[in-house]
C-alpha cells in the first residue's frame, strides 16, 4: 500500500501547522533528541496572540526559541521531567522551569492517566518508512503514551533521526499523525565524552572488582559510570549484557572491545536493551537500523520486575551528596534542583531484586562550594531541602575514591563507621564527632580509620 498521497495530504508548513495551538493549552515538546526545532520557532511568533501554553519536556537537549522570545515565562511555562544541562541554565537566567517528579519507570503511566490532556504533540521523528511508520528515533521513553494522550499529534521529519529498532512502542503510524512538517535536519544532539579523573578512575575499580563475566550492566550518566564502561572495555571480562534506561557510548566501546555479546542474559538474550541513547555521531550511527539493538519504552526497561529478571544486574549511578544514615541525594543541592529521579531508584531496586545484582551509588569525597572551600560529599546529615533519592532502606553499595560500603543489613552505627571511613581522610574526624553528637557511635568504633 503506498501511503504517500496520505503524507501529502498532511504535509504543511510549520508556522501553519502551530495555528492549532490555543491559549491554554497543554503542549508536547518531544523528549530529549525529539524535541521540536522548526516548529519551536514557528510557535515562538505566536507569543503575542497566545497566553498560558505550557510546554513539557524531557531532558531539553536544543535550546527553545519560545524561552528566548519569552524569558520570563509569562506566555510559555517550561515544564521538565528531568532537568538537563540546558534547563539548568533557563533556571538559571531567573526563568522559572517546572520540576515534576517521577521515578521513570512510571512516567509512561503520568502521561496515560494522571496528568493533563495534552492538547498538541510535537515530535521530530524519522522519515516515514514504506509501511507508512514513522520511527521515534534513539527516545522511546514515554514517547508512544505522549501520542496516546494528545488530542493532536504533528511530526517534524528529521533524515539525521537514526531508524531505531524495537522492542516495541518505537513508531507510530501516518494514520495516527494531523499535521507533518518537514523539517531543518539538525544533527542531533552530541553528548561530549569527558574524559575520567583520576577520582572517578579509582572508584571504577572498586566497582569493577565486584564484577565477573556474565554480569548484565546498566550505566547512569556521569564521569564515574562513564569510567566503569571505559574499564570493562579494557578488561577481560566476558558475554556481559546491557539492561539500560540510557545508552551512552560506553556501550559501544565494550561491544567492539568483545566484552558485550548479551548471551548470558536472560530476557532479550543478544540485545541492548534501552529506552534511549545519548551520545555521539558514532553511536547514533551504530544504532540505526541495527538488530542488536532493542529500544523500549521505560515502564519496560526500568521496571524492576523486569530489568531484574537478568541475573547479575549491576548498576553504576552518581550522586551528590550521601548522608552518614545512608540516605542518597542525586538531584538537588538543597532546594536547588540539579536534574531529577530519573531512573536511579529504578536500577538500585531492580539489582538488589537480580539473581547476584548489585546497585552501586558512586561520587567524589569532596566537591568545592560556591565559597571555594572544599567540602566533603560524605555528609552527617544531607544539606537541608535535599532530595532524597534512594531512601536509607533501599541503596546498597556506595563508592568513593577511598573505597566501597555496602549497607545492606548495617545498623546506624554501622553505617556510620562504614560511611566515614570511605569519606575524605580531612574530614573524618569531624564526621566522627558529628556522628557522636547524634548519637549513632559507639565507643568501641575504630578511633582511627
Amino acid at each position: 500500500m503506498n501511503y504517500m498521497e496520505d503524507y501529502k495530504q498532511k504535509l504543511v508548513s510549520a508556522d501553519e501547522a502551530v495555528k492549532v495551538i490555543k491559549s491554554g493549552d497543554w503542549v508536547d515538546y518531544g523528549p530529549l533528541c525529539s524535541q521540536v526545532v522548526s516548529l519551536d520557532k514557528a510557535l515562538a511568533k505566536r507569543k503575542k496572540e497566545l497566553k498560558d501554553i505550557k510546554i513539557w519536556s524531557l531532558l531539553t537537549l536544543y535550546p527553545p526559541k519560545v524561552v528566548e522570545v519569552d524569558p520570563l515565562g509569562e506566555t510559555f511555562i517550561w515544564h521538565s521531567w528531568h532537568l538537563s544541562g540546558q534547563d539548568r541554565k533557563i533556571n538559571g537566567s531567573g526563568r522559572p522551569v517546572y520540576y515534576s517528579s517521577i521515578r521513570y519507570s512510571e512516567l509512561p503511566r503520568y502521561v496515560r492517566e494522571h496528568i493533563e490532556p495534552i492538547d498538541v504533540a510535537m515530535l521530530q521523528v524519522a522519515p516515514m518508512d514504506k509501511h507508512g511508520f514513522f520511527n521515534f528515533g534513539p527516545e522511546n521513553s514515554h514517547t508512544k503514551a505522549i501520542c496516546d494522550r494528545a488530542k493532536t499529534i504533528i511530526l517534524e521529519i528529521n533524515k539525521n533521526q537514526p531508524r531505531c529498532l524495537g522492542g516495541f512502542e518505537e513508531s507510530i503510524h501516518i494514520s495516527k499523525i494531523d499535521y507533518i512538517v518537514e523539517g531543518e535536519n539538525p544533527s542531533l544532539p552530541q553528548l561530549p565524552v569527558l574524559p575520567s579523573s583520576d577520582v572517578d578512575k579509582k572508584a571504577a575499580e572498586f566497582i569493577i572488582e565486584e564484577m565477573h563475566d556474565n554480569c548484565c550492566i546498566q550505566l547512569g550518566i556521569g564521569g564515574m559510570p562513564n569510567a566503569v564502561g571505559k574499564m570493562i572495555a579494557e578488561s577481560d571480562l566476558k558475554d556481559l549484557g546491557c539492561h539500560t534506561e540510557m545508552l551512552v557510548d560506553a556501550y559501544l566501546d565494550m561491544y567492539e572491545a568483545g566484552r558485550l555479546t548479551g548471551a548470558s542474559k536472560q530476557i532479550d538474550p543478544g540485545k541492548m536493551v534501552y529506552a534511549f541513547a545519548l551520545g555521539s555521531q558514532r553511536l547514533y550511527d551504530f544504532i540505526d537500523d541495527n538488530p542488536l539493538c532493542a529500544a523500549y519504552p521505560v515502564n519496560y526497561t526500568n521496571k524492576p520486575s523486569i530489568a531484574a529478571l537478568n541475573d547479575y544486574l549491576m548498576t553504576i549511578n552518581n550522586a551528590i551528596e550521601v548522608d552518614l544514615y545512608g540516605q542518597v541525594c542525586s538531584e538537588s543541592v538543597g532546594t536547588r534542583i540539579i536534574s531529577g529521579t530519573g531512573g536511579q531508584l529504578d536500577f538500585v531496586l531492580a539489582a538488589y531484586e537480580s539473581k547476584g545484582g548489585k546497585s552501586f551509588v558512586c561520587l567524589p569525597s569532596t566537591k568545592s562550594g560556591e565559597d571555594g572551600k572544599v567540602k566533603s560529599r560524605i555528609v552527617p546529615i544531607l544539606t537541608p531541602g535535599a532530595i532524597v533519592t534512594d531512601p536509607r532502606s533501599v541503596a546498597q553499595f556506595i563508592v568513593t575514591e577511598y573505597g566501597k560500603f555496602e549497607m545492606k543489613g548495617m545498623s546506624v552505627w554501622q553505617r556510620a563507621e562504614g560511611l566515614i571511613a570511605i569519606a575524605h581522610p580531612d574530614f573524618r574526624d569531624q564526621l566522627i564527632k558529628d556522628a557522636e553528637a547524634q548519637g549513632i557511635w559507639r565507643k568501641t568504633n575504630k578511633s582511627v580509620l
